[in-house]
Order: structure tokens, then C-alpha cells, then sequence
């Protein structure tokens, strides 16, 4: 007995040009001329359910719903036109079975039900992977492999996508290939009419099977570091520029935030993944860069996830070049930071090509230099201006220092903790600078960190070099706060001697380093804002006033003195410790305005070797600071590095201009010392000669 396959498949439509017929099935090998009335009967009710084109005129008539149709090929053309009763037929001509072109998109939609229904319950795939492969075609290589037999038509591909937006909810784990394949399928090169259409299939994929969203978001962020070559540019369709591209990105993205508001929870860590890796070229990074930025305006939420992101990646490249610089020549080394920036973020590409074979170490090493000094010049750049338009968009005080929190609070975990940072930290230098409010803010949180005995020894003495480089380095900075500032410090450093000096042997940095740290960062001010620390200054004369007097008129407050003279001839000895450069100016400037005079103590101190104080448990158990560098004293002495020196990346030190206080001579000292030969002569004998002077 006939049995009739109750199910409708795909792969039993009928081409354009015949009517739509129906296959049956045997479990045994019954001929069809023994069909019984019963089974009559029955093909009457299955095709009475079925979705039945109207047959065109030249087609094959109602009484003959069994007649195979012939193949028919354009001889021109390699792709073939064929009836799904041909898909079966051996012989060189019968291509695989396929979607057949000219269907309406009900019965398209009828047919990917039913494929998914069968693939999902019974395990036939036929019908599905005939779905799949219309997804899975290249339209940029029609000749390529097994798929030059067929080529779908834009409104099968439409009315496909449309016959799965419409049975979404079907789409389970079972249907990951399927939904893989859409996923993968050529759309952002696509009219706009077909670009709304996935996307908002993909919100309903996303809403109705949640196991998605992830390869969703994997897909849209994958594109955002770089549009893959080819894409915007297909066959029959007007070239799509990168910029609508990223649009049509983001459009999606949007969508998909709006309708799932939960979502942010999933992309945030994929925005993480997709982070281009180290290796990659300039433009790479910065492309992702902006396009992380546009996330911000659709997806506030995410805002401090994404900076925080940025801002990682921007130190870990900062720090890399300033390793980098480190190990060539200074003269060489500058001269990565001083080029002039690309006209074109295209030419960012030239710094990142591969070098042959038979390219020295010397050559890959000034590549890899340069295509850094790119990206974090570029990036830095982008946060600038988005800052930027931040704080100018910001309607009160308040609002302005929400966003400067949001800047401290990546300092604070991330910049902070990082050694040797050269150009990171250079945002929060400008834009607390935008007024005395914000001045004192980010001033309260490095006096805080500084002072508080809960904080980490390490992250104290950072704080000190921010705090010390900033307020001396801050054009913006009224003299008001450096005076405040530098009052702290001093009554902090009384503090921290009274409690360190009853146990001290004598200089240690490894045991009292948050007293040298806070030293170092008094001496520092000084040496760059003792104008703002004179009581001329605090009568209200300016500085170019100031620097008319002559020294002996130069006063400072009493407690300058008091406290410096104190913690200097102290046993803890800071200027053993500190940094000799920062010393020696120190006590250049302190001589000269006859505010103390510490030659004698310096040349003691040269004679003076630090290990001799410190106890063999010490030695034992304490750790190298990253702040200290190795030299003659066995890494004993503070590192004189301070976050704020002069910043010289081409494209974004435009941000800067104005914020410094460039080094300024003394009258009286520096105009006396200008000849060559004095400026030859070594720390030493100019240390003689100034004492000399004096006595």
C-alpha cells in the first residue's frame, strides 16, 4: 500500500513554470499503479492543505499534478533553474537540490517552518540545510567551490529572513547552525530596506532565545576595529561607505539595547574580547576606539565600563614606550615623540608594515616604537575630545565634577597603581585645571591617598610624585592652592618625622618611605613655585614683580623654614635619599635666598653609605620599591619621576597648550651661571664654587 507523506517540504516546490506537486513516499516497494481509493482519498485531504501557487499559463495543467518538469538552462549564465522532482536524478546535469527562485514569501515562510519543525523533532536536515546554504552564499564569490550552482535572489534572501523573523520563537539551541549562518551572511553591504530587516530580526532573536545575544554582540563588535575587505561592496548593489557601515553597527547595537535593556551585562565583556590585540596596526585601535566612544551615547550605562577599557589599554601601551624609550639612545628616543602627526588616520599604517627577513633588530624595534607612540598619541586624542565635549556640555559645577570624579576614579585604579605612566594621566591634568573647584578636588584626593596610613606604601609615594608634579607643573593653578598645597606637605612630612624619627638609626627609604616620597615632593614645589611661596607673593605681587627684587628682599613664611630645616637635619636625612637632581636645585634656590644652607650636609652625606643603618631583619623582609632605581646606592635613593614632565605626542599635545609652567631661571643665579664653561663643570665643583660664593 502507497503511504503519502503528510508534511510539506521545501524541497517539493514546484518551479515557476509548473504547478506545485506533491511526492509520495513508499516503505515498500509498491507500484503506483496499485494505488487504492483509499489512498486517493487521502492525497485529496494532504493537498487540500497544502499552499498552492497559481500555475502560470505555459505550465503543466491541474490533471497532471505529477508531471516532471524539465530542466531549463540559460546557456549564458552558469546558474541553473531546475524542479525540486529533479534533485534525486543522477547524471552530469542534475545540480543539487535548492531553494527554487519566484516563490512568495507565504509559502517560503510555510517552507522554513516546516524545515525547522522536521529538523528540530524528526532529524531530517534536508529541507534546513537548503535554508542555511541560501544564508551561506557569498554574493562577492558566485564561482567559488559548491555554491556557483546557485545564486539567490535578493527577495529570496528577503523573503527567507522574513520567513524566520516570522518563526523566531522556533529558532532553539538545536537551530545554532542555522542561526550561525545568518549571523555570518553578507548584510551590511545591503540596500537599507533589507539592513532594517536583520536587524530587527536579531532583536527578535534576541528577545525570544536569550542563549544568542552573545554571538550577536561577537558579530556586530567584531567589525568594529576594521571593516573586513569587501564589505559594502557587492554585486547589484551601490557601494556602501565604512562611515554607514559603522552606522549600520551601531544601529543594530542600539536596537538591541533598547529592546534588552539587560543586555549591557552581555556586551560589556565582549566589548572587552574584541579589544584589538597588542600586535595590531594603528588605525585598528583607534577605529575602536571611536566606535567604543559611540556606544557611550546610546548606552550611558556602559560609560564607565568603556572608559575603563580605554583607559587600560591606553597605560599598557604608554608604559611599553616608555620601556621602549628607556633602552635607546635619548637623542633617538625623543625624536618618536616629537614627528609630526599623520594628516590622515590611513598613514598611521605605515609605521605598522612588516619588515623582511633580512630587516635588523634595530629596524623592527623603531617600527614597533613608532606604531605605539601612534596609538596612544590617537587615542588619547579621541578622550580629549570627548572629554572635552563633556565638561563644555556639563550645565553646573556639580555636573563637572561628576565627570572629573569619573577621571579620578580610573586614576585612582588604574593610572595610580601603574609605574611609570607618561602620557595617561595627562587628561586629568587638563581638565582639572578648567577651574579652582576642580583644582582642588583632584589636590583633596592625592592629599588623602598620601595621608592615609590604610593606603599601600607604593601607592602613597605615587600619590606624592602626582601630587608634587602636578602642583608644579599646572599653569592653571592659582597660587592660592600651590600655598595650600605645599602647607599640607609640609605639616604632613612634621607628622610623619615625629613618627619615625624615635625608631630610626638613620636614612632608610625601604622603612620610611612615605616620609622621603613627601620630601621629595616638598622639594620639587619649591623648585618650580617659590614665587608662589613668598610673602610678596601673598601680598599680591605678581611674579614678574617678584622676580625684580633683588634675593635679600625674598622672605619666606616662618614655618617654611621651621619644618624644612627640621625634617633636613633630621635622622632620617631626606637629602641622602631624595633625588640628587631635585636636591642639588633645592639647595641651589634655598642658598640663594638665604632660606637654608645645606652644602655642608651634602658633602657629609657623600661619605655616608645608607646599608649601615639598616638592620639585617629589614634586609630580610623588605621590598624593592618600583620607585627606586638602581645606582651607586644599590637602589637606595628615590627615582626622581614626576607623572606631569613635558608631553611632546604631535597629534594631541594641541589639548595642552597653555597648562604648563615651563622652567623659569632664577634671577641672580641662573643669569650667573650661563657660560659654557660653568655649565660643564660638574654637580660637585658647582656645589663648591656656590658655597664658596657664600661664605
Amino acid at each position: 500500500m502507497v503511504s503519502v507523506a503528510t508534511s510539506h517540504s521545501p524541497a517539493l516546490s514546484a518551479t515557476p513554470s509548473i504547478h506545485r506537486t506533491k511526492m509520495l513516499q513508499t516503505s515498500s516497494p509498491v507500484s503506483i499503479l496499485k494505488s487504492t481509493k483509499q489512498n486517493s482519498m487521502k492525497r485529496k485531504i494532504d493537498d487540500s492543505e497544502m499552499t498552492i501557487s497559481p500555475p502560470p499559463s505555459d505550465g503543466p495543467s491541474e490533471e497532471h499534478p505529477a508531471k516532471r518538469a524539465r530542466v531549463t538552462w540559460n546557456e549564458n549564465d552558469s546558474i541553473r533553474t531546475f524542479s525540486p522532482l529533479d534533485g534525486n536524478k543522477p547524471g552530469k546535469q542534475s545540480p543539487p537540490t535548492t531553494p527554487t527562485p519566484g516563490k512568495s514569501a507565504a509559502v517560503i515562510r510555510e517552507e522554513v517552518r516546516r524545515a525547522i519543525h522536521r529538523h528540530v523533532t524528526a532529524g531530517d536536515s534536508e529541507a534546513y540545510d537548503r535554508v542555511k546554504q541560501v544564508f551561506a552564499f557569498d554574493p562577492r564569490k558566485p564561482d567559488s567551490g559548491t555554491q556557483s550552482w546557485y545564486k539567490p535572489s535578493h527577495t529570496d534572501l528577503r523573503n527567507h529572513l522574513m520567513g524566520l523573523l516570522s518563526h523566531v520563537a522556533s529558532l532553539d539551541r538545536d537551530c545554532s547552525s542555522l542561526v550561525q549562518a545568518v549571523l555570518n551572511s553578507e548584510w551590511l553591504g545591503r540596500d537599507e530596506a533589507y539592513v532594517k530587516l536583520f536587524i530587527r530580526f536579531l532583536g527578535n532573536l534576541a528577545a525570544a532565545q536569550g542563549t544568542f545575544l552573545v554571538q550577536i554582540f561577537k558579530m556586530l563588535t567584531s567589525k568594529l576595529s576594521g571593516i573586513p575587505h569587501g564589505t559594502g561592496k557587492l554585486p547589484d548593489y551601490p557601494p556602501v561607505e565604512p562611515a554607514e557601515i559603522y552606522s549600520r553597527i551601531h544601529l543594530a547595537l542600539r536596537h538591541l539595547m533598547r529592546l534588552i535593556p539587560a543586555g549591557s551585562g552581555s556586551l560589556s565583556p565582549v566589548l572587552i574580547q574584541q579589544f584589538p590585540p597588542d600586535p595590531d596596526a594603528a588605525k585598528n585601535f583607534l577605529a575602536y576606539t571611536r566606535n567604543l566612544i559611540r556606544i557611550t551615547t546610546y548606552a550611558p550605562e556602559l560609560q564607565s565600563d568603556i572608559l575603563a577599557l580605554i583607559t587600560e589599554r591606553l597605560v599598557k601601551i604608554d608604559v611599553q614606550i616608555q620601556i621602549d624609550l628607556e633602552d635607546v639612545e635619548d637623542e633617538f628616543g625623543e625624536n618618536f615623540l616629537v614627528d609630526e602627526a599623520p594628516d590622515a588616520e590611513e598613514e598611521l599604517d605605515d609605521s605598522d608594515s612588516d619588515l623582511s627577513d633580512d630587516e635588523d633588530e634595530d629596524d623592527q624595534r623603531s617600527i614597533e616604537i613608532k606604531s605605539n607612540v601612534h596609538k596612544v598619541d590617537g587615542i588619547l586624542d579621541i578622550l580629549f575630545e570627548f572629554f572635552s565635549g563633556s565638561f563644555q556640555a556639563a550645565a553646573s559645577g556639580d555636573d563637572k565634577e561628576n565627570i572629573l570624579d569619573l577621571l579620578i576614579s580610573h586614576f585612582r585604579s588604574i593610572i595610580l597603581p601603574t609605574y611609570k605612566s607618561r602620557h595617561s594621566q595627562f587628561l586629568l591634568f587638563h581638565f582639572s585645571q578648567l577651574s579652582p573647584e576642580l583644582v582642588d578636588r583632584f589636590a583633596t584626593e592625592c592629599i588623602e591617598i598620601i595621608s592615609s596610613k590604610l593606603q599601600p606604601s607604593l601607592t602613597r609615594q605615587s600619590a606624592a610624585a602626582y601630587l608634587a608634579s602636578y602642583v608644579a607643573r599646572g599653569a592653571h593653578i592659582p597660587g592660592e592652592a600651590v600655598r595650600d598645597v605645599f602647607d599640607l606637605l609640609l605639616t604632613h612630612l612634621d607628622n610623619l618625622q615625629s613618627d619615625y624619627e624615635p625608631n630610626c638609626r638613620g636614612p632608610d627609604l625601604r622603612c620610611f618611605a612615605p616620609f622621603y616620597s613627601t620630601a621629595q615632593a616638598v622639594f620639587y614645589i619649591f623648585c618650580f613655585r617659590w614665587r608662589d611661596l613668598t610673602n610678596a607673593a601673598i601680598e599680591g605681587d605678581s611674579e614678574d614683580q617678584i622676580d625684580e627684587l633683588e634675593p635679600s628682599q625674598i622672605a619666606f613664611p616662618p614655618n617654611v623654614k621651621e619644618y624644612l630645616h627640621r625634617a633636613i637635619y633630621s635622622r632620617l636625612n631626606p637629602l641622602k635619599i631624595c633625588s640628587p637632581t631635585i636636591v642639588t636645585q633645592f639647595a641651589r634656590i634655598a642658598n640663594h635666598f638665604q632660606l637654608l644652607y645645606v652644602y655642608p650636609l651634602l658633602e657629609t652625606n657623600k661619605r655616608l653609605r645608607v646599608t649601615a643603618f639598616r638592620s639585617i631583619a629589614a634586609l630580610a623582609s623588605a621590598q624593592v620599591s618600583r620607585e627606586i632605581r638602581a645606582s651607586d646606592h644599590l637602589g637606595y635613593q628615590l627615582d626622581a619621576y614626576f607623572p606631569f614632565d613635558p608631553y611632546h605626542l604631535p597629534r594631541s599635545r594641541r589639548w595642552l597648550e597653555g597648562d604648563y609652567v615651563e622652567w623659569r631661571g632664577i634671577p641672580g643665579l641662573d643669569d650667573n651661571e650661563d657660560s659654557d664653561s660653568e655649565a660643564d663643570e660638574d654637580d660637585d665643583e658647582g656645589d663648591d664654587a656656590t658655597a664658596t660664593d657664600e661664605e
